[in-house]
């Protein structure tokens, strides 16, 4: 409690959170009695001087946010060859430049003239062999493919890798076609040129209870030059999954909203729609906003309730699946669309995006882009923000490969629920699955197990997936559904 005369300082810890404070203050009479005073500065947690009648206070304080101090990660200079043999391990696929995709064996050491030199054993098809001298390394490359699948070792001394090279010259041909074209549409479609930020849209950004890090501050400042513009926005968003990306495009959201416009969410999943249509009318609470969700767990009718409202433009913000990129949908004046990890989308959905992009302001999330996605943004057709610096306090991933062991599952489980934490469990084959987790409720008979696939009902799905998100079960049996982005902070091992 402020007595009639104390004086009460507010440290902000940036320029940006000054000016905007002093915004939000200039509205009442505070200032006008000298008796609140804003100061640039960083303050760790406020204090009381009684006999000079002063209270100091941090702008975290004031908004009830944790205050993480962020350092910036070195920047790593990435290779586009092996820089050394001790990058590889035995198994792992290798590309030669020269002779295609091979599986490494290991080193030998090898006689070459009157000196001897360390060789990479490179298997081909047929288990042919070649030995790579170390002085040509810069030829090999370690093998990163998206598929999941393991490709086909090339044949040495056959034509297939020198076809395959020619097929990816054409390709990049096409795309560098497709991509001056889209640019030169972009540069002459006039876009949806946004205002400056509000005092809601402060007010909401200082709602945020943690400390962005610096990526995440230039990510958002970044995203919302680009809807300032009068061109489209296509930007997008590269991170790992809890570096905080829904954050800069809630951000960008309520910017839309707020200036009248409407926004979509698209994600692969229905799962993740959920969570997102909580995510965001959790935080967007306390304003205006009608936000709903497209997806399988909601009934014909409802779906075409919130189709309606689309058209008359009741409804603010809409997440959804690939429903929302069908030819029925309309939007009455549709401002930006999200799309969360757009590799995940068939070949119509691209399409239909791709006639989207000229229309409407786009940000993309992505934790692992498609080539074609990554290497647009990286030439400067679309804009990247890389979100690269940590939240405050995450640790490292630690991963084991071992047999299936029933004694060591108990064990590691036992660990992650006695820390107040959530296991999932991951187990692609939906014939067996209750069966699976039968078994794995005998190894840990006080664990509260449920199960979570695609063959599921709607109800049973949402009912299995809230239950967990509750933390009303202690392990999630369930198949790669879960894998795109959901975010449980309790849930910390993965079988």
């Amino acid at each position: 409690i402020v007595q009639l005369d104390e004086t009460v300082v507010l440290a902000c810890h940036n320029e940006g959170e000054l000016e905007r404070l002093t915004e939000l203050f200039a509205e009442t009479d505070l200032p006008s009695t000298n008796r609140l005073q804003l100061c640039l500065g960083h303050v760790a947690h406020g204090f009381r001087l009684v006999e000079n009648r002063l209270i100091v206070l941090s702008d975290n304080e004031l908004f009830g946010r944790r205050d993480v101090r962020v350092t910036s990660p070195k920047q790593k200079v990435e290779s586009r060859a092996i820089d050394t043999f001790l990058e590889l391990q035995e198994g792992d696929l290798v590309v030669h430049m020269n002779h295609g995709i091979a599986r490494f064996r290991g080193m030998k050491l090898l006689e070459k003239g009157e000196q001897q030199e360390e060789h990479l054993i490179l298997e081909f098809l047929g288990q042919v062999q070649m030995y790579v001298p170390v002085s040509l390394i810069h030829l090999v490359q370690k093998y990163v493919g998206g598929s999941k699948m393991a490709p086909r070792l090339s044949k040495v001394g056959g034509s297939g890798w020198e076809k395959r090279k020619q097929q990816v010259a054409e390709a990049v041909v096409d795309l560098a076609s497709e991509m001056i074209q889209l640019q030169a549409e972009r540069q002459h479609k006039a876009g949806i040129t946004f205002p400056a930020d509000s005092h809601w849209q402060t007010e909401f950004e200082a709602s945020f209870p943690y400390t962005e890090t610096e990526d995440q501050v230039k990510a958002i400042a970044a995203s919302k030059q680009d809807m300032m513009r009068p061109q489209p926005m296509d930007r997008l968003i590269c991170g790992d999954v809890g570096f905080g990306k829904t954050e800069v495009a809630m951000r960008a959201a309520f910017k839309a909203i707020d200036a009248g416009k409407q926004v979509a969410i698209l994600v692969p999943t229905t799962v993740l729609a959920e969570q997102h249509y909580r995510t965001f009318t959790e935080r967007m609470a306390e304003y205006p906003f009608t936000i709903e969700v497209l997806s399988r767990f909601r009934t014909k009718s409802q779906q075409d309730k919130i189709l309606e409202k689309l058209k008359t433009g009741e409804v603010d913000l809409v997440v959804g699946t690939h429903r929302l990129v069908q030819s029925d949908i309309d939007f009455r004046d549709l401002g930006l669309l999200i799309i969360d990890e757009e590799q995940r989308f068939g070949v119509d959905a691209k399409e239909r995006l791709k006639k989207l992009r000229l229309e409407v302001d786009v940000l993309t999330l992505s934790a692992t882009p498609i080539p074609r996605t990554l290497h647009l943004s990286l030439i400067g057709v679309r804009d990247i923000s890389n979100l690269t610096t940590p939240p405050h306090n995450r640790q490292g991933v630690e991963t084991r490969i071992c047999r299936m062991d029933g004694e060591l599952i108990r064990s590691a489980i036992i660990r992650e629920l006695n820390r107040g934490g959530q296991v999932y469990f991951v187990h692609n084959k939906v014939y067996d699955i209750e069966t699976f987790a039968d078994n794995l409720q005998q190894i840990v008979p006080e664990a509260r197990i449920g199960i979570a696939h695609g063959q599921l009902t709607e109800h049973e799905l949402e009912e299995s997936m809230c239950a967990f998100v509750a933390g009303d079960i202690d392990i999630l049996v369930a198949t790669t559904i879960i894998e795109s982005g959901l975010d449980i902070p309790r849930a910390n091992t993965i079988f």
